[in-house]
């Protein structure tokens, strides 16, 4: 067997894909896959495990400790990749989210398994910023839109099928079995790896900035707690959010401050220099904002103004994930034919914007067929957006920078969801309580005074008069939280203007121009990146 000593060994003289490359992919594929299915799958089995263990006032820790963990552990997991290598943090983070499932699926209590999840998310946070560094790492930029497509393409499909695979393995084999089935595909990804995929071994005489990693960590969980309990837990102006925020501004500022006197800074404020950087970073965190509060309220919407079964949640969404799906893969494919990628940025906004605005015309009368195509010009807006930001992000980099420019993407993204669910849910409820109110008098405030958001069986219960006036204000809620992600989106479309396009080129030398185009070419070509079958 022979190393294969340059990035362009993703082909072979022939155009076809190296055995070797196809086993990485694969392994790759199966731990983004773990990464974002993990909570889909959760999600339908969540009724049966509070059945078994109790602890429904904590249920929502459950989602929680795995979100709050995977934001926090994302920004390490890049840099330690960047200081001690790639192959050894990314198997090192496979198998804590192994570890994670394996105790999940063994809880005895919602204690343990919110313990559990956490150790999960730890893990998690890995295998995302992993995922795409070691792309960056293997692939010259000309080629990365292709493979990061794909990657966008597992996002889609975990999505889409997380909840039905969710539902037949806890129908058929029990809950627990919804954390162990990740052990044999993480075990097969882990084999794969370590045979395979072979990296230049990296040692870093600088210490890891422990002081910054505690910083960002306080400040992240401050920032996505607040988040997920304003509004529902706690009121938006009582003590404990203005407590969480006040701390969570304190050690974000405290961070900044001191990532330009650390010698070795988790996130180097340099790469922020980058024009192309800071603005993908800003559309990586808008297409997180409408993506994750479009999956929140569409079966919502779906379900309680349309009659859907709750059932086939993931099939409900499949005209926008199915043409996010399909526009990842040809945006990849094109970029990588032509080098080009401005277009696609700007076409993404364009297409976001207009579909948010399309879902907020909404009402009680609008057809499922009708549904689905404004679903699916939001999801061809962000299938141009998903893998293109990152492939932008990690251009704007020196190879060196690698990691930390994925995780910082990977993490703006992850930041975007929690501001998006938070602010479109606040604007969702108020509205829903207001037109229940209205239109149902003291009967309807008293439906919806927990919550604004009610179940297939809580609406079956319910007068007609107030089921019908319930129809009318979900239909009033989702207007308005989908006509603010359009008012968001908009900034995306103004950010892609101002990105400057900087041709992909393959494997090769530095181009002039730019110093970041290209960064991971040269540095690319010098990689032993796969060992030849």
């Amino acid at each position: 067997m022979a190393d294969i000593p340059t990035a362009k060994a993703v082909e072979t003289a022939d155009g076809k894909q190296s055995k070797s490359v196809r086993v990485v992919l694969l392994a790759l594929m199966i731990a983004m896959m773990l990464a974002m299915l993990d909570n889909m799958i959760i999600g339908t089995a969540m009724p049966t495990i509070v059945g078994e263990l109790g602890g429904l006032e904590h249920l929502s820790w459950v989602v929680t400790a795995y979100t709050l963990a995977t934001a926090a552990a994302t920004p390490l997991w890049g840099k330690i990749g960047d200081m001690y290598g790639r192959k050894g943090s990314f198997m090192t983070s496979i198998v804590i989210f192994l570890i994670g499932s394996a105790l999940s699926g063994m809880a005895q209590n919602m204690g343990q398994l919110i313990g559990f999840r956490a150790v999960q998310g730890l893990g998690a946070g890995g295998l995302m910023v992993g995922v795409m560094a070691i792309i960056g790492d293997l692939i010259p930029p000309r080629e990365r839109g292709k493979y990061q497509g794909m990657m966008a393409g597992v996002m889609a499909l975990a999505m889409i099928g997380g909840p039905l695979v969710g539902g037949t393995i806890t129908d058929h084999w029990g809950w627990r079995w919804a954390f162990y089935i990740n052990l044999p595909l993480g075990a097969v990804a882990l084999v794969a790896i370590s045979a395979v995929l072979h990296l230049p071994k990296k040692r870093s005489d600088a210490r890891i900035d422990y002081l910054g990693a505690a910083l960002l960590t306080i400040g992240i969980t401050a920032i996505v707690l607040v988040t997920t309990w304003g509004g529902t837990e706690y009121a938006w102006t009582s003590a404990r959010i203005m407590e969480l925020t006040g701390i969570g501004l304190a050690a974000l500022v405290g961070f900044v401050f001191w990532q330009t006197k650390a010698a070795e800074p988790v996130v180097p404020l340099h790469i922020f220099r980058s024009r192309n950087f800071t603005l993908m970073s800003v559309i990586g965190f808008i297409t997180g904002f409408v993506m994750f509060g479009a999956t929140l309220f569409l079966p919502l919407y779906q379900q309680a103004v349309q009659g859907a079964s709750a059932t086939n949640s993931g099939l409900l969404l499949l005209p926008m994930l199915g043409a996010m799906l399909v526009t990842s893969m040809v945006a990849g494919r094109i970029t990588t034919n032509t080098g080009r990628y401005k277009v696609f940025p700007i076409v993404g906004g364009a297409l976001m914007t207009l579909g948010l605005f399309l879902l907020s015309l909404m009402d009680t009368d609008t057809s499922r067929f009708t549904s689905g195509v404004y679903m699916a010009v939001v999801g061809l807006g962000m299938g141009c957006l998903m893998q293109i930001t990152m492939l932008v992000a990690q251009n704007s980099v020196e190879m060196k920078d690698m990691g930390v420019a994925s995780s910082s993407t990977t993490l703006f993204r992850t930041l975007g969801s929690s501001f998006g669910v938070a602010i479109m849910g606040a604007l969702f409820n108020h509205r829903v309580q207001d037109v229940m109110a209205e239109k149902a008098g003291s009967l309807g405030a008293k439906v919806t005074e927990q919550s604004a958001q009610l179940d297939a069986a809580s609406l079956a219960k319910l007068p007609e008069a107030a089921r019908e006036a319930y129809q009318h204000a979900v239909s009033s809620g989702t207007h308005g939280a989908f006509l603010l992600g359009a008012a968001v989106a908009v900034l995306a479309l103004v950010a892609a203007v101002f990105v400057k396009e900087v041709p992909l080129k393959g494997a090769g030398p530095k181009t002039d121009g730019d110093p970041a185009a290209g960064a991971g070419d040269g540095a690319a070509a010098k990689t032993q990146a796969v060992e030849a079958v």
